[in-house]
């Protein structure tokens, strides 16, 4: 009998040894799909949610009074944000986290759906529209077409089962990405180095908390800011915050899923000074709304990876903030005095005079392409070599919102330019509904993995996945918004730490678990 045990048991260690990927026998299933308890919050919530996002709040804009035309621009819009509502409440209430997914739609809600909606109904937008009606009509119905190849990307992705990862012999290596422990510690040094050197350099703690204005003066008189060129306040701004802010979520990680780490004095302490640390050069204060919602959703969803209720919370607050509060959110970003009035004559006030301009500028974007013709890739090469500084690079392409404000005859040119925009401009039509698609196939794959490397067959405290997704999630807002090339200088920062911190062998600690 003890040998038949002793038989039965090496077998089962060995199948449990046996490497297999998500889904395949031996491996670790993926999430589930529909726990019973969800199942029946969800169907009593699915109703009043879809509602509310699909009918009601379109038909309350719908009713607003304004000197807008009821035109095929009106109708498109409409079918637009009852699209992208639809769209919401399936990414509230999926049983699985889609981060990627959720934060996209909840930017295409808000941006692309209820506030160009209100604009269209009022008859005012944020910036002036300088081609023809048609070219808004052009504009809305693009976006359409993105929103649908972003979706089919998605379905593709969901199709496909995810590849199987199998480590080489002896765990040298082959494995998930993970956090190697001693570069991390390298990590944590460099965010309080660059960030001191960043505090410094601007004078102390103090500006952090006056406005973002005088942040903006104090960077330009430190001498880091060339005339034509902001490469060397981008990477003195990213390096101050980005390694900080990825030395934090790392740690928020660790005590999250970790008794040991909790119980560990260094490792607190450590997490006490990170914390500081960002509420330093962080804080939202002195910095763009946008970078604070990254730098909050990216600690959220690091703390709580694996709660359904904060993902759903999240998305479902997301958007009455970004439309009640988010508008009023840059009371610090003047000075005393130097504040913008905010008008409140309607509820629907800020969505048209303030920060939504995506659709409008869209369109005219469109009207500035139909003049100049395509840019055929130049404008996302000066995005991808964003460190290029203008005296090496005399013809390095400017903003594509600061080209098409100043085409447009604007003095004021810190416009967007949405994801949307970015692809026309280089690619037209085509390149722009393929560039949705591969996003919305990427986005798809990640919250797959992201959904597996939060659970406790994922690996574990140092998974770099879990930390990089949510902090992607977070900047979705800022990449969709644009213009690229002010977008990518942190997210270029943020992967080069990563990659220095990221090995693929398993430690010793983690074999012996």
């Amino acid at each position: 009998m003890t040998s038949v045990h002793t038989s039965a048991r090496g077998e089962a260690d060995r199948v449990a040894a046996r490497p297999a990927g998500p889904g395949a026998p031996g491996g670790p299933p993926e999430p589930p799909e529909r726990p019973i308890a969800w199942s029946m919050l969800s169907r009593a919530l699915s109703v009043p949610l879809i509602l509310g996002l699909v009918c009601f709040l379109p038909a309350v804009i719908a009713a607003q009074p304004g000197s807008g035309v009821r035109d095929t621009a009106y109708w498109l819009q409409l079918v637009l944000t009852c699209y992208a509502g639809a769209r919401l409440a399936t990414m509230i209430l999926s049983t699985r986290r889609r981060l990627l997914q959720g934060v996209f739609w909840m930017f295409v809600y808000i941006a692309m759906g209820v506030a160009p909606f209100a604009q269209v109904v009022i008859g005012q937008t944020p910036t002036p529209m300088v081609g023809p009606r048609q070219d808004l009509v052009t504009a809305i119905a693009m976006i359409l077409v993105g929103c649908a190849a972003y979706d089919l990307g998605a379905l593709l992705a969901s199709r496909r089962p995810l590849r199987r990862r199998s480590p080489s012999v002896r765990g040298s290596g082959g494995g998930p990405a993970r956090a190697h422990p001693v570069r991390l510690r390298l990590l944590v040094l460099l965010a309080f180095a660059a960030s001191a050197f960043y505090v410094l350099k601007l004078g102390g703690p103090a500006v952090f908390f006056s406005s973002r204005q005088e942040i903006n003066e104090t960077v330009a008189a430190s001498g880091v800011v060339t005339e034509g060129s902001n490469v060397g306040s981008a990477f003195i701004k990213g390096f101050g915050q980005v390694p900080a802010l990825l030395a934090l979520l790392f740690y928020t990680r660790r005590l999250a899923t970790s008794r040991r780490a909790r119980r560990t004095p260094s490792t607190v302490l450590v997490w006490v000074a990170l914390a500081a640390l960002n509420l330093v050069v962080n804080n939202p204060v002195s910095n763009a709304r946008y970078w604070f919602l990254t730098v909050l959703m990216a600690f959220v969803f690091t703390a709580f990876p694996s709660s359904a209720a904060f993902y759903r919370t999240v998305l479902t607050t997301g958007v009455v903030g970004a439309l009640v509060v988010f508008p009023y959110a840059d009371k610090f970003r003047y000075e005393e005095g130097g504040e913008r009035p905010v008008q409140s004559a309607s509820v629907f006030d800020p969505l048209v005079t303030k920060d939504y301009d995506q659709m409008v500028m869209f369109a005219n974007t469109i009207s500035w392409v139909d003049t100049r013709g395509h840019t055929y890739g130049r404008q996302l090469t000066g995005s991808a070599l964003f460190f290029v500084p203008r005296a090496v690079w005399s013809g390095k392409p400017e903003d594509t919102g600061v080209r098409v404000g100043q085409w447009m005859g604007l003095r004021m040119t810190n416009l967007s330019a949405p994801l949307w925009t970015e692809f026309w401009v280089d690619l037209g039509p085509a390149g722009m509904v393929g560039g949705l698609a591969l996003i919305g196939y990427a986005s798809a794959r990640t919250d797959r993995r992201y959904a597996l490397a939060v659970t406790r067959a994922g690996p574990g405290a140092g998974s770099v996945l879990a930390i990089a997704a949510p902090l992607i999630a977070g900047y979705t807002f800022i990449l969709l918004r644009g213009p690229l090339l002010q977008a990518v200088g942190k997210l270029a920062i943020a992967a080069l730490c990563l990659m220095l911190i990221t090995t693929f062998r398993e430690q010793r600690a983690a074999r012996r678990r």
